[in-house]
């Protein structure tokens, strides 16, 4: 499976956004996001505006404005994120399909059982899990680098 380039966006946003300084002023904005990781401003912008809707990120407007991780965003599941944004329950829909096997394939059921597993398996770890150690340092370097290369932007 995969991933859409939404949902890897996604996941890198939460996770870049999870070792920001909450009091940081300004917040992280989505140029900074979007310049750190050399992607479309205006893709970023819904990918945001769908974490927002969904609670895992907070946006303020103005010239102090910005993003922020949601306070309980840390302990968000992967597997979860993950099916929420890619929105399938199926690797493949046969209904509505006509097929020479149908009624004697196993294929959707092994898939399903696959996808399932993959979900449960993401489950395991949350977000706070995939930012510890190197990653969770390697964050910590780019906000620092951002800072140190935009001082207008504190």
């Amino acid at each position: 499976m995969l991933l859409t380039r939404f949902t890897d966006l996604s996941l890198r946003v939460l996770m870049y956004l999870s070792k920001s300084d909450p009091d940081r002023v300004p917040a992280v904005t989505i140029a900074e996001i979007a310049t750190q990781f050399d992607v479309p401003h205006n893709h970023l912008i819904k990918v945001v505006n769908r974490m927002a809707k969904l609670g895992w990120v907070e946006t303020t407007r103005g010239r102090k404005g910005g993003l922020r991780i949601a306070p309980h965003a840390g302990e968000l599941r992967l597997g979860s994120v993950v099916k929420e944004l890619e929105g399938r329950d199926e690797l493949i829909d046969c209904a509505g399909v006509e097929c020479a096997l149908t009624g004697n394939c196993l294929l959707k059921g092994v898939l399903d059982k696959g996808l399932a597993a993959l979900y449960a398996e993401m489950d395991k770890y949350t977000l706070a899990d995939v930012v510890a150690n190197r990653t969770g340092t390697s964050i910590i370097k780019l906000h620092k680098h951002w800072m140190d290369t935009h001082p207008t932007a504190h």
